[in-house]
């Protein structure tokens, strides 16, 4: 196959609470979709900027939601950023750990009973995680960014972008708030998706596993 290509369309002074950022919009010749690159300093050539590869969360980013720690992961990447003085926030379009907006209200449906996230996609016949990093990377290299120091408690996003020939010289964590309405979710992350968060005990309650009538994970 072929390798996606892909065409800065614009950038744009983008002044926000957290400092003041470029915002650039990139397309490839594959999707049509439009995926983000938030960048603060001078990046080009640089070794160890800090990155924040972030999916997009309507619910969460824009609306709030308590559901999950979207939208404080999105700020406090920003924040870190504006501290450093350097940096990039990628945001694609990827809802739902990509599965669409659609669906993850589908999906919020089925954890009103009692599935958690992981189960929840696999009901609707998604795979638990469908993103792909191929974006983040070829965005990186455009930017003209040589290593980076990831934000993120996820290690696979870290594999996944290793894979894509992303030089990663660091994990920066990004502590999320427990509180009644994502303590099951932070949980799931934990046990079932291997995401390196520490949570306070109440929070680590056991994820139970639903299966299917064959008796294998759903």
């Amino acid at each position: 196959m072929a390798e996606m290509t892909i065409q800065r369309m614009a950038c744009a002074r983008m002044p926000t609470e957290e400092g003041e950022f470029q915002l650039c919009l990139y397309r490839n010749d594959r999707d049509g979709l439009d995926h983000l690159a938030l960048v603060m300093g001078e990046v080009s050539g640089g070794e160890r900027v800090l990155v924040r590869v972030h999916s997009q969360c309507y619910t969460g980013d824009v609306l709030g939601s308590r559901r999950c720690d979207c939208g404080e992961q999105l700020h406090r990447a920003m924040r870190a950023i504006a501290a450093a003085g350097r940096g990039v926030v990628l945001y694609l379009p990827q809802e739902g750990r990509g599965i669409g907006l659609l669906d993850k209200l589908r999906a919020y449906n089925l954890q009103e009973q009692g599935y958690d996230t992981v189960e929840a996609n696999v009901a609707l016949g998604h795979q638990p995680d469908e993103r792909d990093y191929r974006m983040a990377a070829l965005i990186l290299r455009d930017l003209g960014v040589r290593s980076i120091d990831m934000l993120t408690n996820n290690p696979q996003k870290i594999a996944s972008l290793k894979a894509l020939g992303v030089r990663v010289a660091r994990r920066v964590p990004l502590p999320a708030r427990v509180h009644a309405e994502n303590a099951h979710y932070l949980a799931t992350k934990v046990q079932r998706m291997n995401h390196l968060l520490s949570l306070p005990g109440a929070a680590l309650v056991p994820v139970p596993v639903r299966h299917n009538g064959h008796g294998h994970e759903a």
